[in-house]
């Protein structure tokens, strides 16, 4: 696994609006060389898409195709994500102000050793005070 990659960067991959070339260069890497995410991650990014179908951002088919395409990417789930949740993962959103969601990627991440893809401010921020390595994303706004 070359890096950990975050919810934000999965559905950036998903919404045209949100695509750079920094971000789909990602896709590419992992299409080639594969990734890894914590247990939560096909839950967090469904629920995403979910939310984009129910605000009208997109229909149930473009839903149901996204999902399709995520799911076969190869990202490796963590088997420990759920044993870290009440220590580690609890410390790190509370040290660092994040949602329980960042503070498992960030677990992860540090964990492993591994960079971390992401476009949420607070989980950069955080990573760069941990000394986590940072794949440098930006998602269109």
């Amino acid at each position: 696994m070359t890096f950990v990659v975050d919810n934000s960067v999965a559905l950036a991959w998903c919404f045209e609006d949100e695509q750079t070339v920094e971000i789909m260069a990602l896709l590419d890497r992992v299409v080639e060389t594969g990734a890894f995410a914590p247990q939560l991650w096909p839950i967090e990014a469904l629920n995403g898409l979910l939310t984009a179908e129910r605000r009208g951002r997109i229909d149930a088919a473009t839903r149901r195709r996204l999902a399709d395409l995520l799911r076969q990417l190869p990202i490796s789930l963590d088997a420990d994500t759920a044993a870290q949740t009440w220590t580690a993962t609890a410390q790190l959103a509370e040290q660092h102000r994040l949602t329980a969601y960042g503070a498992a990627y960030l677990e992860l991440a540090l964990r492993e050793g591994l960079p971390l893809a992401t476009t949420d401010e607070a989980l950069v921020a955080a990573a760069e005070r941990l000394g986590v390595a940072l794949i440098a994303v930006r998602a269109a706004r």
